[in-house]
């Protein structure tokens, strides 16, 4: 035996092994090359092979080198090391082996420990051999053959997890851990790869991985899910479902659309207030013997997706066809889609409303990057829950679309009620008469706010103004309530207080659920002057314009209806020519920001600065205080014809508008409020404008219904008259005939004016423009011209 190796070499050798740079080895067969120890120097002695022993399975002994050859063969291009170093090597638990590169980069594996080998499940002569080796196929798959020879190239430390296969055909990830070999002088680079089989790892964290990718998508459809459930919030939107649609094409499906079943199905981009009619009965009726699939959707009530084949031809007429051609062109511009349609039923709470259809991605998309501000942008929902995402925006749609049909009809009904209980006011010998009303928009549109204007017995004539809490249909139904039982006692008495206390004690006996304020007053003539007797159920006081001084008519007060305990007072005043009386309610002048007092100073104030010769302009100029009500409006101006003649105001509003029933009453009240609106703007010559106006509200009562809408505008170039009803029938002009009575009254219009109609969400507008050129006052601005046609 030699001299014992130094300890200063045997730490180097040690911690080299265990670091993947123990020793280097290259002979012609990969095998480790034992060093020639002189005698006395340090170092192992020369071991022969046959003095240590092998175990069984011919592995050597842990003493023994890891393989050996004749030093002398090939010592010119070999790395010699003692043999105790290799012995370090064999007895390291890791498996390691150490890899030679050569010119080129070619690299082959020089040596390797027995953990290396009972890792790949090779021998010890096949891995050293010249057959397939441990870093090399079929051990390592091609990605990790590249991934370890660009390793190798760089000449760097690195850190490889690869696709490794045992020679019984079975993979594993394996961990490498490759270091280069700092050897000065060596022919060679050696290199040390440190092996682990890191499978249990790999597939965790890929466990991992995929659990926090399903978590990720299911956030995404629960986002998705959210933003549909945001944009249904302006479901009043004209183009709320299609930006649902959109944004289910980009993260879902390949296509999405919502169809509604009208006469044939057509595809819809807002909820409608007024879907098509329930053609049910007539689909069931011209339903064939073949199944219909989409129609039985249509007909059923419950949440179930169809799947259609789009290139399986379908009955003609049938609503499978009708939908097939809907989405062919979709189909034709989306690559990506698969071969089948699904369509799902939008539900409401009783009833199919319209169908969702999609067209499914033919293959998973991808997973970009989702968008931090808006995770459900960029993100694709996993496949699986595609059914899930568009169910939940079926019923989600479904709902919306049902609220909005139900809350569209409640309100047509409610303001149908109120319309129906507002006057039909009647035109009043001898005054001038304009009213108004508006619901508040931000409630139900309607509520307790009325008026009422009558001609009673002996020339006398009524006017209440009154307001009941409340903007909802008890409100409104309280107020029809309020509205007959002071008419009711209006046409037998005339003196307002006694009215108001016969009021007050059959109110408390109906036991009307909503308090109520009103003002009822009497205007009788007296020759040119009229008496105006007045008593206030705690209403806010009328005011009387007269030479531009406002007064407060606040005599006669009193509590509020159905409060009264005994008789109740009447104030008296007169009411002179020029004279203008306005009554109205606190929608006028109430506002969160400001005290009722401040806003009634601002509507006398408004008041003393009007110059309006007529009611209708009066009440215009008093609108502007209503311009954002926060409460219903009810206004009546009345004016006594006569007083000192007031010149022109150009600074007025020039526009004009009234409501009238449908009745023949209302032509002749038109042509009266065209007489006054032109004499206020200075328009001498009206007759064209009047007959203009008698052929279009002839044709509104005749053919219309509803309430009608008269508006009058002088737009500097041309008078211009609108007339509003609820008939969407547009008007047609007919072919003159001798034979044939009416239908004349269009042909007059087309020669005096440029006409024109227009949709309106409860009907119908007919507007015209006067081709008058003459008629106006040199002081009266610009003269009515012809203007071209439009809307």
């Amino acid at each position: 035996m030699g001299n014992p190796p130094d300890e200063s070499r045997v730490r180097e050798a040690v911690g080299a092994a265990r670091h993947s740079a123990s020793a280097t080895t290259a002979t012609d067969r990969g095998t480790l090359v034992p060093i020639d120890t002189p005698a006395g120097g340090s170092g192992s002695p020369d071991v022969d092979p046959a003095a240590s022993p092998q175990d069984a399975a011919g592995a050597p002994h842990p003493h023994q080198p890891v393989a050996r050859t004749s030093a002398r063969a090939d010592h010119d291009s070999a790395v010699a090391v003692p043999r105790w170093a290799e012995a370090v090597l064999e007895q390291l638990p890791e498996a390691v082996a150490v890899v030679e590169t050569g010119p080129e980069n070619v690299w082959k594996t020089v040596a390797v420990n027995r953990a290396a080998a009972a890792l790949s499940g090779y021998s010890r002569e096949q891995l050293l051999g010249d057959g397939p080796d441990l870093l090399r196929a079929p051990c390592l798959g091609l990605d990790g053959q590249r991934s370890v020879g660009a390793a190798l190239a760089r000449r760097e430390p690195a850190s490889l997890t690869t696709l490794a296969r045992r020679a019984d055909g079975s993979e594993y990830w394996a961990g490498l851990e490759l270091a280069p070999l700092d050897m000065p002088g060596a022919p060679t680079q050696l290199w040390t790869a440190v092996m682990r089989d890191v499978s249990a790892q790999v597939e965790t964290v890929e466990l991992e991985r995929v659990r926090a990718e399903v978590e990720r998508r299911a956030r995404v459809g629960l986002s998705l899910v959210a933003r549909v459930s945001d944009l249904l919030q302006e479901a009043d939107a004209g183009d709320v479902l299609r930006a649902i649609a959109d944004l289910l094409t980009r993260q879902v499906v390949a296509w999405s659309g919502f169809v509604v079943a009208g006469r044939t199905l057509q595809e819809v981009d807002g909820i409608a207030d007024d879907p098509p009619a329930d053609h049910a009965a007539a689909l069931r009726r011209g339903r064939g013997a073949e199944r219909d699939v989409v129609l039985e959707l249509l007909l059923g009530n419950t949440m179930r997706t169809v799947r259609l084949a789009p290139d399986v031809p379908a009955p003609d007429g049938s609503l499978v066809a009708q939908l097939l051609e809907i989405v062919r062109p979709h189909l034709e511009h989306a690559p990506d889609a698969a071969g089948e349609v699904l369509v799902l039923p939008v539900l409401g709470r009783q009833r199919t409303l319209g169908l969702l259809v999609a067209l499914p991605r033919r293959e998973p998309a991808g997973a970009p990057v989702a968008d931090e501000q808006d995770p459900a942008e960029g993100s694709p929902v996993l496949p699986d829950e595609v059914g899930t995402v568009l169910e939940l925006v079926a019923r989600r749609v479904g709902m919306a679309m049902d609220n909005a049909q139900l809350y569209a009809r409640e309100h047509v009904l409610a303001e149908t009620l109120q319309r129906a209980m507002l006057p039909e006011q009647a035109d009043v010998e001898g005054l001038d008469v304009w009213t108004y009303y508006a619901p508040n928009a931000e409630h139900a549109q309607v509520g307790g706010d009325w008026y009422d204007v009558v001609n009673l017995h002996d020339s006398v004539v009524a006017v209440v103004i009154g307001d009941v809490v409340g903007h909802d249909v008890e409100a409104a139904a309280a107020m029809g309530q309020l509205r007959s039982v002071v008419r009711a006692f209006a046409a037998e008495l005339v003196d307002p207080g006694t009215v108001l206390a016969r009021v007050d004690a059959l109110v408390t006996g109906m036991r009307i659920p909503r308090t109520a304020s009103l003002v009822y007053a009497t205007l009788t003539p007296r020759g040119e002057v009229w008496d105006l007797a007045y008593s206030r159920a705690g209403h806010l006081p009328p005011l009387r314009l007269r030479d531009g001084e406002v007064t407060a008519l606040d005599g006669a007060g009193g509590t509020l209806v159905g409060f009264g305990t005994g008789e109740r007072e009447t104030a008296r005043t007169e009411v002179l020519p020029g004279d203008v009386l306005v009554l109205f309610t606190d929608g006028l002048v109430e506002r969160r920001d400001r005290p009722m007092r401040d806003g009634v100073e601002a509507l006398r104030a408004l008041t003393a600065r009007v110059h309006a010769p007529d009611a209708a302009g009066v009440g215009e100029e008093l609108l502007q205080l209503a311009d954002a009500p926060e409460d219903d409006v009810a206004i009546v101006v009345i004016r006594v014809p006569g007083g000192p003649e007031s010149e022109v105001d150009s600074a007025a509003p020039r526009r004009r508008r009234w409501q009238m029933p449908v009745d023949a009453a209302s032509i002749g009240r038109a042509r009266h409020a065209v007489r006054r609106a032109c004499a206020a703007w200075g328009i001498e010559d009206v007759a064209a404008a009047e007959l203009v106006i008698s052929e279009l509200m002839a044709n509104a009562v005749m053919h219309g219904w509803g309430r009608i809408g008269l508006r009058l505008q002088d737009t500097g170039d041309g008078l211009r008259i609108e007339v509003e009803d609820a008939n969407p029938a547009p008007p047609i002009t007919r072919e003159r005939h001798a034979g044939r009575v009416g239908g004349f009254g269009m042909h007059i219009v087309d020669r005096l004016a440029d006409w024109g109609w227009r949709p309106t969400p409860t009907g119908k507008v007919v507007w015209a423009r006067l081709r008058s050129e003459s008629g106006r006052r040199p002081d009266a601005g610009p003269v009515l011209g012809r203007s071209p046609a439009g809307a």
